[in-house]
């Protein structure tokens, strides 16, 4: 499986979702690489830290423009699942990325600013279609808020959406998950463990892949004290 997590805006979350979603596959016991295509390179330098910090390795490498579109087909061989990061731009990385996925994942953060692209998100998904037919779509809050009604109302007009398909697994802004990035790991990994957080990232996880492996595998090395992918 092709997931390209991307959007228009960027500081939405896309790179916390990408790394979580890697790392949480590989734990499942998956093939899967972590393209950055994103200019700012954090997804690449998540896994540098992994690395340096002795936390475990992960297949990462860094692609931009049309070597998106020609590099992921022919990994495609090679992994039973890529997870490609962009910016918060409509780039041509991204472009070139969503001409070969299968999903395109939206983190959109309560608020206006976030909201308010959502019609351009919507524009790109339908031209995108014009090349690849089977593009599937789906957003889904990041970063909210942990009270309010904020997330309720942006939950609203997302359902609203006749391009994106809404999936109910929010995302707050909890400190675990930039503590958890920090050390170069997922929140399933970290310890002390969020539970809240983890059960986030794990339902979301499922309504990407399906399955609650990784979190059979999360609690398993977080048990035994192992936290190598």
């Amino acid at each position: 499986m092709i997931v390209t997590v991307g959007g228009i805006k960027g500081g939405g979350g896309k790179t916390t979702a990408a790394t979580n979603l890697t790392v949480m596959r590989r734990l499942a016991g998956c093939d899967v690489l972590l393209i950055d295509a994103d200019e700012q390179r954090s997804a690449s330098e998540f896994v540098a830290q992994r690395e340096a910090l002795g936390q475990g390795s992960l297949a990462c490498v860094q692609l931009v423009g049309a070597a998106v579109r020609t590099q992921v087909r022919q990994l495609a061989t090679r992994y039973s699942d890529i997870v490609i990061d962009t910016g918060g731009r409509d780039t041509a990385s991204q472009r070139a990325a969503l001409t070969v996925s299968d999903l395109l994942l939206v983190p959109f953060q309560p608020g206006n600013f976030d909201l308010w692209t959502l019609e351009q998100v919507e524009r790109l998904v339908e031209e995108v279609r014009s090349v690849n037919e089977g593009l599937d779509a789906a957003c889904f809050i990041s970063r909210g808020y942990p009270v309010g009604a904020d997330n309720a109302q942006a939950a609203e007009m997302l359902q609203k959406s006749t391009m994106l398909r809404f999936i109910a697994t929010p995302i707050i802004g909890r400190k675990a998950f930039n503590t958890a990035s920090g050390e170069g790991l997922s929140v399933v990994e970290a310890k002390p463990r969020d539970s809240k957080a983890v059960a986030e990232m794990q339902r979301l996880y499922q309504a990407v892949f399906g399955d609650d492996d990784a979190e059979a595998a999360a609690l398993s090395q977080h048990d035994s004290g192992k936290v190598t992918a």
